[in-house]
C-alpha cells in the first residue's frame, strides 16, 4: 500500500527539528519489529482508528509514526522523534511481529 502524506502534514514534518523526511518514514515502516498500537483517546479518534508505532530509521533515529490505514493507502498523520516515555509505552504494550 502506498504512503500518502498530505501537503499540510508534509509542511508540519519539515518544520520539526530536525525535519522528518518521507524516506525516514518509509525506513521506519520497513524496520518495524512490533505491531502498531491503536490510539483510542477520545480527542484523537478517527475512523478507522489511528495507529502508531515506534521504529528506527536506517541511521538509528527513533521516530513515533502515526497513520490511518485506508483502502487507497496509508495516510500519515504525523511523525516525530520518540521520547523515552513513548518508547517505554510502546515497548510495554506492543507485541512482536
Amino acid at each position: 500500500m502506498p504512503l500518502i502524506i498530505s501537503e499540510r502534514v508534509r509542511e508540519k514534518l519539515a518544520q520539526k527539528s530536525p525535519p522528518v523526511t518521507d524516506k525516514e518514514i518509509l525506513e521506519c515502516f520497513a524496520n518495524q519489529t512490533h505491531h502498531p498500537l491503536i490510539d483510542t483517546r477520545e480527542e484523537h479518534l478517527t475512523n478507522p482508528f489511528t495507529r502508531w508505532f515506534v521504529s528506527e530509521t536506517d541511521y538509528g533515529r527513533k521516530l513515533k509514526i502515526m497513520y490511518i490505514p485506508r483502502k487507497d493507502g496509508i495516510h500519515i498523520k504525523s511523525a516525530y522523534d520518540a521520547t523515552d516515555e513513548i518508547i517505554g509505552i510502546y515497548a510495554e504494550k506492543a507485541k512482536s511481529l
